[in-house]
This record gives C-alpha cells, sequence and structure tokens, in this order.
C-alpha cells in the first residue's frame, strides 16, 4: 500500500495552495488541507505524501506561472500544468471552493481527464513576456487614437484636405493645432503626449526583439520563418515565442488542431455537418496566423528593410 501511485490536485492562489489526494484504484480522493505558497511548506508536504516516484501531481494554469512546475520537477516529481478551459464540470454545479476545486483536480487526473499544457523553458517564457508587452502596449496605442480623434471629433476640428490620418504631417498638423478654451487645450495635450509615449515604448521593445532574433535560443526558428511570405521580424518572434518547440506536434494537422484553425463539426449517423473554425487553443497564435496567411493572396514585394540588404 506505501507503493500506490497518488494523483495530487493541488489547488493554487497567491498566497496558499489547497492539497487533495487521490489513491490509486476507485476510493473517494481526501482532502489534505491548506499549505501556504512556499519552497519549505511544499518541500515538506510532498516529502510527507511520499516519494517523488509515486505521485503524479496537476494543478491548473493561472497567473502564479510555471515557478511550482519547475520546483516539483526538480524534485524528481511528475507535475502537469492542466487547461483550466478544458477541465470537466458537471451540469447544475453552482459551489466553488478551493477545496472542492483540489479534490476535483486529484479524482479528474487519477482518472485521465484533464488535458495538460506546454510548458516553456525559462527563456521561451522570457521571450513571451517581451511579446506580449508589445502586444499590450499597442493595443493601448490603439485606444490612445481612438480617444485623440473623439476629441476632435467632439469639437468639429477635421484635419486638413489631403492629410492622411497618422502621416508625419498629421503629426504636425496635431502638434501645432490649439483649441479655444484652455480646458479642452489640455486633454487634447495630455492624450497626444500619452500616445507618443506608447510609440517610444513600442520602439524601445521592438529594439530588443530584433534583438533576441538574433541572440537568442529561439534565433534559428526565428530566422527560419523569416523566409516565409506575410512573416517579419515581429511575427516570427511572437510564433517562435508562442509555440516553443515545433517539434512537438508530429503532423501539420495537429498543429492547426492546436491552434483552432480546424473546422468545427457536428456528425451523426450518415449526416456530416462541418461549420466554423474550432478556435479553440492560443488565441495569439491563430491570430497571427490568419494574419499572415492573408499575404499569399499576393507577390511577394521586396520593400522596406529587405530592399536595403545588399
Amino acid at each position: 500500500m506505501n507503493n500506490t501511485t497518488k494523483y495530487v490536485g493541488l489547488d493554487v492562489s497567491k498566497e496558499n495552495i489547497a492539497v487533495a489526494v487521490a489513491d490509486e484504484g476507485r476510493s473517494k480522493p481526501r482532502y489534505i488541507g491548506m499549505i501556504s505558497y512556499s519552497v519549505q511548506s511544499i518541500r515538506k508536504l510532498m516529502n510527507k505524501l511520499g516519494k517523488p516516484e509515486q505521485l503524479h501531481v496537476c494543478y491548473e494554469a493561472g497567473p502564479t506561472g510555471y515557478g511550482l512546475y519547475r520546483l516539483l520537477n526538480s524534485m524528481d516529481i511528475e507535475c502537469e500544468v492542466v487547461a483550466p478551459s478544458l477541465i470537466p464540470n458537471k451540469p447544475g454545479n453552482r459551489i466553488k471552493t478551493d477545496k472542492r476545486d483540489a479534490l476535483k483536480l486529484a479524482s479528474l487526473h487519477r482518472a485521465g481527464e484533464l488535458t495538460s499544457i506546454y510548458v516553456p523553458t525559462k527563456e521561451g517564457e522570457a521571450l513571451r513576456d517581451l511579446i506580449r508587452a508589445r502586444e499590450a502596449i499597442k493595443e493601448d496605442g490603439k485606444r490612445a487614437k481612438q480617444r485623440v480623434t473623439k476629441l476632435l471629433l467632439r469639437n468639429e476640428v477635421s484635419e486638413p484636405l489631403g492629410t492622411t490620418k497618422w502621416s508625419a504631417k498629421y503629426w504636425k498638423w496635431l502638434d501645432s493645432y490649439h483649441f479655444e478654451y484652455a480646458a479642452v487645450e489640455v486633454a487634447f495635450r495630455e492624450y497626444v503626449q500619452q500616445l507618443k509615449e506608447h510609440q517610444q515604448q513600442v520602439k524601445i521593445l521592438e529594439e530588443e526583439i530584433e534583438k533576441q532574433s538574433i541572440d537568442s535560443i529561439h534565433a534559428p526558428t526565428i530566422q527560419a520563418l523569416m523566409t516565409l511570405p506575410g512573416v517579419a521580424l515581429i511575427t516570427a518572434t511572437s510564433l517562435a515565442a508562442e509555440i516553443g518547440s515545433f517539434e512537438r506536434f508530429p503532423t501539420a494537422e495537429h498543429f492547426m488542431a492546436y491552434n483552432g484553425l480546424v473546422p468545427s463539426e457536428s456528425s451523426s449517423g450518415a449526416t456530416r455537418k462541418q461549420g466554423e473554425i474550432t478556435k479553440t487553443g492560443n488565441q495569439h497564435i491563430r491570430r497571427l496566423l490568419i494574419e499572415s496567411s492573408w499575404a499569399y493572396r499576393y507577390k511577394p514585394a521586396v520593400k522596406g528593410d529587405l530592399k536595403k540588404e545588399p
């Protein structure tokens, strides 16, 4: 009995971890209790539960990241980080507590009903943080542009004829325009300054992304992806950071299914009905692939930095 495999479910929060264990077989999982989220407490708990080869641990992916996964791996304990959106739920279950979540994870892990996610390396996670920081600031920049244009619209101000929005000429006009009332003028200047700061932040991040495309462990993959039409520096680096390793996918079909780019299906008997794409998996990868695929409609053009190269 002492050598029985134990399936450990952890409900992880910022400061505490709820722990439940399901022994091999059909017995009900048991709740162990709550421990603090610290290295010392986690090591003490695992030593108490059993030998490393007996333990199969799982917890949901979340804001606490992969530190716990890497700690357990360093202790030679098998650990899986599971996708929260793919955890089976019973209809009508309206009570959710840390204890119940831990017990459910332990039970489903024993049954093999959980779907684990890919855990990136520390270097890969760092590159992904860089890419997502740029993406977040770009989104903030879009909202900042909308604030500027909506303020101009509310005050019935239009750019000069022949001026393209956000061109060099348009920026020059924004810097030179002044409102009659000081209150509106101050608000307008702050909006414009905020937008300029976002652009400067994006520039700093893109400079670092360019360095990473040459020096990081993902550099060979990034350079290879950039040979494809529609895939330039940002897209190539983003794909490399989000995917990690293409070797995880035995075929292209597996890769497309992983990113939700295969048709949904509702078939029964002789009837087969396919619908829109499933949209499951990593939405960052899916968006990048869809945007890049549009480039294949056009003849490749050599321009910009590519044209400048000898």
